[in-house]
């Protein structure tokens, strides 16, 4: 099958240190090549692929030394594809709704994938306009907000499993990964391993429009505590050793997270999660099992002490069955499966059970 993969031009795919999104569609776009697939990837310049790279800018934007409005590269983004779109059999778009005109245009079927929020007031009529574009989300509860939009299906999000090494027996510390945002509660975080007396490592990308935040909320924190170690942003290496090595990892959001790709890189490596409901944390989480699903801070600062009764064998495992790369790449050939096939409308994805036998780039799977 011939694939057009359009990333976010943001970032390199993969990223260096910090990117989600990139990193999903490095991964997604590796293994579909893999499986014989002809994808081409849109995306920066800089970035590194197997698949046949058209460069939408020459370095990605959030490390451009002369860019700093990005708007005008989604244009470019969308033109170029379009300029392409007649030798593609299906697109994927990771341009969120960016790309929701021209998936009513192009010659082919467009599949768009939901990366971030949806409860926000502005969206509700933009998916109302586009309810006949096809959408994949990356967890049912990323889906709430706008239950009536063109869902097709819900694909987690997974990781290449070699990238991410397991380690049987931890450490001492606590961590905590991502953004220094007010959304991801590195606050809560910093309480948490103080109240324990247990020391945490604060790996995270403080982004320009957070600095604020985090010079005068959290700077403070981490000044005033001789627990806390901040490392800034780190590579996928440096990470796999920072999740291995640690006792648990911390996830003491305060937004509804449409994944949280953090987590199961942390129970790849054995490291089960401690994580505050909210988005998608049950769907990630076996709790009691892979980590603890709290309801309040009291919970989380509670929960901690339990984890050494948990399995680390078990965060693993359950990574390798439900978020690998491969399951991935199986839930988005029946995405596209079901996009290539106009006999029906889009559904929740139960109609897609129970299909025939089909074969896509020489693989045969169940759509």
């Amino acid at each position: 099958m011939r694939i057009a993969q359009l990333a976010p031009p943001y970032e390199t795919v993969p990223p260096t240190c910090y990117g989600g999104t990139e990193r999903v569609v490095a991964t997604l776009t590796e293994e579909l090549v893999r499986r014989g697939h002809d994808v081409t990837l849109f995306a920066s310049g800089d970035s590194c692929t197997s698949a046949r790279l058209v460069p939408i800018v020459d370095h990605a934007l959030w490390h451009h030394p002369e860019y700093e409005d990005f708007a005008p590269f989604s244009a470019i983004a969308l033109g170029k594809l379009a300029a392409e779109a007649a030798r593609f059999d299906v697109v994927h778009n990771h341009l969120d709704y960016m790309g929701f005109p021209l998936a009513r245009i192009l010659p082919c079927p467009v599949v768009s994938t939901l990366h971030g929020r949806l409860d926000l007031p502005e969206l509700v009529p933009c998916f109302e306009e586009f309810r006949d574009v096809p959408l994949v989300s990356i967890s049912d509860a990323q889906r709430q907000p706008l239950p009536d939009a063109g869902w097709v299906r819900t694909v987690y999000n997974g990781i290449d499993l070699s990238h991410f090494h397991f380690q049987p027996t931890g450490g001492d510390y606590l961590v905590f990964l991502g953004r220094m945002t007010p959304d991801k509660r590195p606050d809560r975080a910093i309480e948490i391993a103080r109240d324990l007396g247990q020391r945490l490592v604060m790996a995270a990308k403080v982004d320009p429009v957070d600095q604020a935040y985090f010079d005068h909320a959290i700077a403070p924190l981490i000044r005033d505590s001789s627990l806390v170690e901040f490392v800034g942003e780190v590579t996928e290496q440096e990470k796999d050793v920072l999740l291995g090595g640690a006792y648990a990892y911390l996830f003491p959001i305060d937004w509804p997270e449409p994944f949280g790709l953090t987590m199961i890189e942390a129970m790849a490596t054995g490291t089960p999660v401690v994580a505050y409901r909210a988005g998608s944390v049950p769907e990630i989480i076996v709790d009691g099992v892979t980590g603890f699903v709290c309801d309040s801070f009291r919970d989380m600062v509670e929960a901690v002490p339990k984890v050494a009764s948990l399995s680390r064998a078990a965060c693993r495992d359950h990574v390798a069955h439900r978020f690998s790369a491969e399951q991935m790449a199986d839930g988005y050939e029946r995405a596209y499966a079901a996009v290539l096939d106009q006999s029906g409308p889009p559904d929740d994805g139960a109609a897609l059970r129970g299909r025939a036998l089909v074969t896509l780039g020489g693989r045969p799977f169940f759509a």
